[in-house]
């Protein structure tokens, strides 16, 4: 059996006396092609958005108005995927580069287990949507959606895994070289599916899902590669562990819960915007892609917090946990802080790229996405701030407390007010709630509330250093 190695804790730099500082470049050199692969993700998104918002302004509408509630079940149903990175992070740490690996097939067995449940909810979209009573021609637009997307998900989650082990080992530049691919692929693919052989709605959702393929397979190459093999013996690792996959659903399962409560309160707040009508739910979902360009890069530099805290823990060194961690949540918190003030000042020009000019409603959705920009920009730094403290408490293991308080934050605060600030008398889906009628800005400043709150809450139980108690591998 060969000698556990401990490599050197990651982002430290020594001064001449030998006092320990975080060493900012090397956190920019393992977070950079992050920050850039979730930037890719959010061109994707763009993307997407700017080939629909071709076809009108319906269809636009219709991709808000389900556009969360499939995140909601890909995060549920393969939150497990989200494990491996912190496993790995920790495993390395450790110097356990062969049980590091070992989390990628634990990762896969996950996957496989839920697939089942992936291909159920693709098959019921009519009946998911039912209760939300939307418009006709707008159900109809989801629904061609629905299906296509649904099923890509597997492969989604297949690529998180795999690449999640590259994210939790510092290579990071794995991840964003498969996901340059994945977008290429898709903005190609988009224009053929969706125009040339005029498969509309459900073109654009069989182009996402035919990238994902191509990416959960690359990533599948370069991890069965000889050189991970010499390291990490990537290929010794295939048989079924039980108790690994057990480890990897108490893990990730929290993880993808947490992440499926708080957008499936998104879900449901889009939706609402989508039932006040179309102007309404094109405006947000043009907003909700815009500031896409903020979440996805804050969410590159996150995912090291994960890998920074996961490795300290794994070498044994907690307080250094906490240095790297706070240094990530900083970062992360003056990028999107930069962002949201972007996004305001340029928020009438952003807003008109994404709507057809000969469409009656095309002004209506630039003034009205105009004012949620604004909006919206308020909570950007807030925004940032939640999730770095997620993904530090992520990477050390602490899971199930930010899952509860997402829970009670999101569907006992933020739903209900988004529905008593969107809705007038007469309007909505419950009576018993009071309706103050402010249309789609009152439902974003329901969201800016939430999200203030909620940072302040990630923050605070970051700091408190109850994760400190926790024991992961």
């Amino acid at each position: 059996m060969k000698a556990v190695e401990t490599p050197a804790l990651p982002a430290v730099r020594f001064d001449a006396n030998g006092n320990r500082h975080v060493d900012y470049r090397a956190i920019l050199a393992l977070a950079g092609p992050l920050f850039l692969n979730t930037a890719l993700q959010a061109v994707l998104n763009l993307t997407d958005t700017w080939f629909i918002g071709r076809l009108s302004v319906d269809a636009l509408a219709a991709m808000g108005a389900i556009y969360y509630l499939m995140l909601v079940f890909i995060l549920l149903l393969g939150g497990v995927g989200l494990g491996v990175q912190t496993l790995s992070a920790q495993y390395y740490g450790a110097g356990r580069y062969a049980e590091a690996a070992r989390s990628v097939w634990s990762g896969v067995y996950a996957v496989l287990l839920m697939t089942p449940l992936f291909v159920v909810v693709a098959l019921n979209g009519d009946a998911i949507l039912a209760p939300f009573k939307l418009a006709p021609a707008i159900e109809k637009l989801s629904l061609q959606y629905w299906f296509p997307r649904l099923l890509g998900g597997v492969f989604g989650i297949a690529f998180w895994a795999i690449s999640g082990f590259f994210n939790g080992i510092g290579r990071t530049k794995v991840t964003l070289a498969v996901s340059v691919g994945i977008v290429v692929m898709n903005a190609v693919l988009n224009e053929i599916l969706m125009f040339r052989l005029h498969m509309g709605m459900a073109g654009s959702a069989w182009a996402t899902t035919f990238s994902l393929i191509g990416g959960a397979t690359a990533t599948a190459w370069l991890f069965l590669r000889p050189t991970m093999q010499e390291k990490f013996q990537s290929r010794l690792g295939w048989r079924f562990d039980p108790k690994e996959v057990g480890r990897l659903f108490l893990l990730g399962l929290p993880m993808g819960l947490a992440a499926s409560v708080d957008l499936l309160g998104f879900a449901l707040f889009q939706l609402m915007q989508v039932r006040l009508g179309p102007v309404d739910g094109a405006a947000t979902q043009i907003v909700m892609m815009l500031t896409s360009t903020s979440y996805y890069p804050a969410l590159g530099l996150s995912l090291a917090a994960t890998t920074l805290v996961g490795q300290s823990i794994g070498a044994g060194d907690k307080d250094w946990a906490m240095r790297v961690g706070n240094a990530t949540i900083m970062l992360t918190a003056c990028y999107t802080g930069m962002v949201g003030a972007v996004l305001a000042m340029t928020a009438p020009w952003l807003a008109s790229l994404f709507v057809t000019v000969g469409d009656p409603n095309t002004a209506a959705v630039v003034k009205l996405g105009t004012t949620l920009l604004w909006i919206a920009s308020a909570y950007q730094v807030f925004d940032g701030l939640s999730m770095a403290s997620s993904f530090s408490l992520r990477g050390a293991g602490d899971v199930k407390m930010p899952a509860l308080a997402l829970l009670i934050l999101s569907w006992f605060g933020f739903v209900p007010l988004a529905h008593m600030l969107s809705f007038a008398p007469g309007q909505g889906w419950v009576d018993f709630l009071p309706k103050l009628g402010l249309g789609a800005a009152g439902g974003w400043t329901a969201a800016l509330i939430y999200i203030v709150s909620l940072s302040l809450l990630l923050f605070w139980r970051w700091r408190s250093g109850a994760w400190r108690q926790m024991s992961v591998i």
